[in-house]
């Protein structure tokens, strides 16, 4: 056993990362490559980023050694269901030189694996969209959210987006001058912050930018809320407690108040050092005061652990998730 490798890949829709470990902790080799989620880029191409993400993890590694593998990424049921793409898949597998069968995970499960052991709890995922879901026994149960830019994703990168740009044109339109956070969305979509003599006219060159534009891209203004939340910009300061209250209310859609199983944070607004993870985490103290809360850390180990579950001879999953997924704690 002490031979035996686990890789594991965590595939996003604008990057693939790939680890090879063994059941101790070494880390052989990692690899990185482009978008691989078959949904967004097409099986062929999520392919193509998922064989060099592997082959680059696996420089140096003998492809005998490794005895199991998982895939996390989003909409893995959809890759489940389509043989053309698993097949495209299975390709890429082979061609590494793996002979040793992989599971695919949602990237959900994974973001749970990586902040916690525990086999039932919550995750909670903030980024561009915005998705709780409840693990039991190590399978996806309910649901929240994760409805889409439309019709939900309530407190995501989107919602700031959206919510900051509302904000300035609620002020253009009772002709109030953009505080520091209006002005730098101006900058944004506009290319400088002076407002028209008319002020209807910046409102309207402001929709036109953002509707010709897919709309999700709303979500590239969040990182601009965070910023002058953290400078003390009252609009900012006030948007991201209600991010944090829309987030932990989807949770609490799925989650007994009760609850003392884990809640594990992921995405890029909730995890490390953001003020959107703080205000969540307190939020989620408060309302399940017994219940440890998580940071998601490093989704492609966690993959690889999951990876190493199905291995008869791994008797302690608890323990060697110590070894093989470092905390982000």
């Amino acid at each position: 056993m002490s031979d035996t490798v686990v890789v594991g890949l965590d595939v996003g829709g604008t990057s693939t990362r790939a680890t090879a470990l063994t059941l101790t902790g070494e880390r052989l080799g990692t690899g990185r490559a482009g978008g691989g989620n078959p949904t967004s880029h097409g099986a062929d191409r999520a392919a193509a980023e998922l064989s060099t993400a592997l082959r680059e993890a696996l420089r140096g590694v003998d492809p005998a050694r490794v005895r199991a593998g998982a895939i996390g990424l989003a909409g893995a049921g959809r890759l489940r269901a389509d043989p053309a793409g698993r097949a495209a898949f299975d390709r890429a597998w082979s061609d590494a030189g793996l002979r040793c069968p992989y599971t695919v995970h949602s990237d959900a499960l994974v973001g749970y694996a990586s902040g916690t052991a525990a086999p039932d709890g919550t995750i909670l995922i903030a980024g561009t969209g915005a998705i709780a879901a409840q693990v039991c026994r190590w399978r996806l149960d309910r649901v929240a959210d994760g409805h889409g830019w439309l019709l939900g994703d309530a407190g995501s990168g989107f919602w700031l987006g959206r919510e900051a740009v509302r904000a300035l044109l609620a002020d253009l339109d009772a002709g109030r001058a953009p505080g520091p956070l209006g002005r730098t969305v101006l900058v944004d979509l506009l290319g400088d912050d002076r407002v028209a003599e008319r002020p209807r006219d910046t409102v309207d060159a402001v929709v036109q930018a953002v509707t010709r534009r897919p709309p999700v891209e709303l979500a590239r203004l969040a990182p601009l809320v965070v910023d002058a939340a953290v400078d003390g910009e009252p609009v900012a300061a006030e948007l991201l407690p209600r991010a944090a209250a829309h987030l932990v209310t989807s949770v609490g859609r799925i989650r007994p108040d009760a609850a003392t199983t884990p809640l594990v944070l992921g995405g890029g607004l909730l995890t490390g050092d953001t003020p959107l993870g703080a205000a969540v985490r307190a939020e989620a103290v408060r309302r399940w005061p017994d219940a440890p809360v998580r940071s998601a850390g490093d989704g492609a180990a966690a993959a690889a652990w999951l990876a190493a579950r199905t291995l008869p001879d791994v008797t302690d999953p608890v323990a060697r998730h110590a070894l093989l997924v470092p905390s982000a704690d």
